[in-house]
């Protein structure tokens, strides 16, 4: 269980390193899950199987499936204190492998980070040559607060900021529903996810946005 290598992008493919690798994307995931997993624990000896997937946010199956894994590697030692009840300790191995993926999600983040705010720049240099000025950002999310610093690098400020409920601020702006975009004059929008952009793309083409009109913060097929 690691993260996946960092690539290092030729000169060649500067603006489109960031790929959306689903192999690469697959591992990262795995071994994310496993290190909040193993937080959780450590946070909470005592903590419910229903309690770790609240947590991460995943269906209790697939909690229950993680911490069996993680169980079977040695990581995780289960403790019965009652006959209903029962403790989660990380073992010194568990511990080990928890620095561990620390430190390899620590390096990976900063990795993509670093590589996203590249390909952000190389993506929208040519649009804005061609007369683009007002772009929205579509997620209220680490990714969008790179597509806003990108921004901020060509001299421009987002047209608007779009999610899906526009109930709140983001970076000091109003955030707007989505349904509401028609309102909005914009050129361009960044659908600002990290993850693989195609069903937000689907999503916002099915709302009668353009594949045109759509500017992904990753590397996808269409080269957008």
């Amino acid at each position: 269980m690691s993260l996946p290598p960092r690539s290092r992008p030729s000169n060649a493919s500067r603006g489109s390193s960031v790929d959306g690798d689903p192999a690469r994307d697959a591992a990262a995931l795995e071994a994310r899950r496993a290190l909040r997993l193993l937080e959780a624990v450590a946070e909470d000896s005592a903590i419910t199987q229903r309690g770790l997937a609240s947590k991460l946010g995943m269906a209790l199956g697939l909690a229950n499936l993680y911490l069996k894994r993680l169980v079977r590697k040695g990581l995780i030692t289960c403790v019965n204190v009652r006959s209903n009840r029962l403790l989660y300790l990380l073992t010194p191995k568990g511990i080990s492998e928890k620095t561990r993926l620390t430190y390899e999600f620590m390096e990976y983040s900063l990795w993509l980070y670093k590589e996203t705010r590249r390909h952000l720049h190389f993506a929208l240099a040519p649009k804005i040559r061609s007369g683009a000025k007002r772009f929205a950002i579509y997620g209220t999310n680490e990714a969008a607060e790179l597509a806003y610093l990108s921004l901020k690098e060509h001299g421009l400020e987002p047209a608007a900021i779009f999610d899906g409920t526009g109930t709140r601020e983001f970076l000091g702006m109003r955030v707007h529903d989505i349904s509401t975009y028609g309102d909005i004059q914009f050129d361009l929008m960044i659908v600002a996810t990290l993850d693989n952009p195609q069903s937000e793309i689907e999503a916002l083409m099915k709302r009668g946005l353009t594949r045109d009109q759509l500017v992904t913060v990753r590397n996808t097929d269409s080269g957008q």
